[in-house]
């Protein structure tokens, strides 16, 4: 038996030598006629943050780094050439200051600048795009500039010219269609004549972004997440939303109005790894909370913002002065306040007619809104309750989002799960990054929550085996973890994998939902399971069970059922979290004889088994089609797989 087999064993706490099980038949009742609790629209969603270059250089479709020269370097991301200075005065965007000045006379280098892009730029072969600067004459007479694509041998293979003048900043654009495809090119600007000239908000963009919309995203990114059929769209984090203090919190006022002028901010994950540390990680904001908002809409999710709660990361910062006194709370209010008013606010009121001005005069509908990400304690819960009271006097309809902390369990969880019932808020956002043992005992942890309470919002989950690597194990494990999800769907509304999005070649964190790179991306077993949830939701759950019990890893089977009142369908879905085939009796209550529908199924013989960018379907959905004898059906599991029943009724 080959190694990763037998790991499987330990993992599953299987054992080795049993006989007759795929003889022994396992008999689920299903009750058709019995319907349960409603499955919320929103179960089953997705969780964004900006780590591992998710926003600049991944879904934001920008691909030049570092096109205002606002870093700590103004000029990192950038290689000058000839005469190139950094300079402030009379800038063209108050809050982006800086800019750059180039002079050219006579030197044999020429003057220019070149941009490395995120890990290189990804150009396709007769693909348009956008280049665009904001630009001004020092000197008297008009300046030409040639604007080229050079590939990682620094060939030349796309060349335009572009032509300033005048002393007042001005923005020029051209469109470049290189003949080659390329993964790490480089953009190079250099001056043709000589002179004085001044440059700011240097733009490369796909003209093909998701949706086609300008200062858009990027589009197999974004149809990625469409794919999902997301119910809901958290937003912008995670840990970022907090910052490792109050000035590198994330401000969402900060993300909106012009993207030319929206500041830049340090992310935190450029710091927070040691080992993984990338000095050149900022976050644009071109990718802003107009831009969440509107992609929330294009890819048919409610909007889930969260908002920095007046604390710190309490990991990072333990500096009393570094969290907002309760007293001096009410900028954080109101930005929440100002926030709800800017989604779904009138044209007539100052945020309402923003988000008009921005393009979009519909409100987007917010539903909900989180406060904090995974802060604890009284520093917490002080705070969050005048939050929880405003928003409550002004926009009752709003669903508001606390917190049980960074943990499943212990002291914090304890504590904060009682204050967030006091309090009375929505839902309930827990955290758990846990081993594969812990996600299959897991699959009956929401049974024996309290029904009258707040409702879970698993905001950020994922399963972590040793090597923290997207295997099928780890997607099997949250596929029989999440039946438990959907068995307690009158407690569980929301659940969401993180992180989303990784570079595979400036990551920090692992796993990951989607890895990319600057061409194409690899779909992990993990995504399949969250699509297969996602678009598998049904409207209400059903029972199911063996031998009166919910099937939570009774014979390795992890089982839920739902129905479909849309289409008239039953839904089953089962984790054979063993080595053996398993036979498999459905009992189903309210139906009688054959029933068309299909099967999918996500197997891997080996436990290990991984999507790559260059072997992305090792790990794939296979459809097939299958009749069901009711009542009394019976199904066979394949070994190590989750398999999605979707039945006419």
């Amino acid at each position: 038996m080959r190694r990763s087999m037998k790991k499987g064993l330990s993992l599953f706490l299987l054992s080795l030598g049993v006989s007759g099980l795929m003889a022994q038949i396992n008999e689920f009742k299903i009750d058709v006629q019995q319907m349960g609790a409603p499955i919320q629209s929103t179960m089953y969603g997705i969780f964004f943050e900006d780590i591992n270059f998710g926003a600049d250089g991944g879904l934001y479709a920008e691909l030049i780094k570092n096109r205002s020269f606002e870093f700590e370097n103004p000029l990192g991301g950038w290689v000058p050439f000839g005469n190139v200075t950094i300079q402030t005065k009379s800038p063209c965007f108050d809050r982006n200051p800086h800019y750059a000045r180039l002079s050219y006379n006579k030197e044999l280098t020429g003057t220019g600048l070149d941009n490395e892009g995120f890990k290189g730029i990804g150009i396709k072969a007769g693909e348009k795009y956008d280049f665009s600067f904001y630009a001004r004459t020092v000197t008297n007479a008009p300046i030409k500039f040639r604007i080229n694509l050079v590939n990682s041998e620094h060939d030349i293979y796309e060349a335009k010219e572009l032509e300033i003048s005048g002393k007042e900043w001005k923005k020029y654009s051209v469109v470049l269609t290189p003949e080659a495809t390329e993964a790490h090119s480089r953009l190079r600007i250099t001056m043709l004549t000589q002179g004085t000239a001044d440059l700011e908000h240097i733009s490369l963009f796909p003209q093909k972004t998701f949706n086609n919309r300008p200062n858009g995203m990027r589009a197999d990114l974004a149809q990625a997440l469409k794919d999902l059929k997301p119910g809901v769209f958290r937003f912008p984090g995670g840990c970022i939303v907090e910052g490792t203090n109050l000035a590198t919190r994330y401000q969402w006022k900060n993300t909106v109005g012009p993207v030319e002028n929206r500041p830049i901010n340090i992310n935190r994950w450029n710091y927070t790894f040691p080992y993984k540390k990338f000095p050149d990680y900022y976050q644009s904001y071109g990718l802003g909370f107009f831009e969440y908002f509107q992609l929330s809409e294009d890819i048919g999710a409610e909007p889930l913002p969260v908002l920095n709660c007046g604390l710190s990361c309490q990991y990072e910062n333990d500096d009393p002065n570094e969290n907002c006194a309760v007293d001096k709370l009410q900028p954080y209010i109101d930005d929440a306040l100002d926030l709800i008013e800017f989604a779904n606010g009138p044209v007539t009121s100052k945020w309402g007619k923003l988000r008009a001005d921005m393009g979009h005069a519909a409100p987007f509908n917010l539903k909900f809104i989180a406060i904090g990400n995974e802060q604890w304690g009284t520093l917490f819960t002080e705070r969050l309750e005048p939050f929880v009271k405003a928003i409550r006097a002004k926009y009752p309809e709003i669903n508001v989002v606390g917190s049980s902390g960074p943990q499943a369990e212990g002291e914090d969880f304890d504590f904060l799960w009682p204050e967030m019932k006091r309090m009375k808020v929505d839902l309930v956002d827990e955290h758990f990054y846990r081993s594969p043992e812990w996600f299959l005992k897991g699959a009956k942890r929401y049974d024996s929550y309290d029904r009258n309470g707040p409702k879970v919002f698993a905001g950020e989950y994922a399963c972590h085996p040793a090597n923290r690597e997207n295997s099928f194990l780890t997607a099997l494990c949250e596929a029989a973890f999440m039946t438990g999800f959907e068995r307690n769907a009158d407690v569980v509304h929301i659940c969401t994998y993180a992180p989303l999005f990784a570079h595979v070649d400036a990551w920090q964190w692992r796993p990951d939902l989607i890895w990319f790179d600057n061409l194409s991306l690899v779909k992990t077993p993990n995504y399949y399971v969250q699509q297969l949830y996602g678009h598998n939701a049904g409207t209400n759950v059903v029972p199911l069970s063996m031998k009166n019990e919910p099937v939570t890893g009774q014979n390795d089977l992890y089982a839920t059922a739902a129905v479909d009142k849309n289409t008239n369908e039953l839904i089953i879905k089962i984790a054979n979290t063993g080595i053996q085939h398993r036979r498999v009796k459905l009992d189903l209550n309210g139906l009688s004889g054959k029933h068309k529908g299909t099967l999918t199924l996500l197997h891997a013989s080996d436990l290990e088994a991984k999507n790559t960018i260059c072997a992305p379907n090792q790990v794939v959905p296979v459809v097939s089609d299958v009749e069901l004898d009711a009542p009394a059906a019976e199904v066979v599991l394949s070994p190590l797989s989750f398999s999605v029943y979707r039945i006419h009724m």
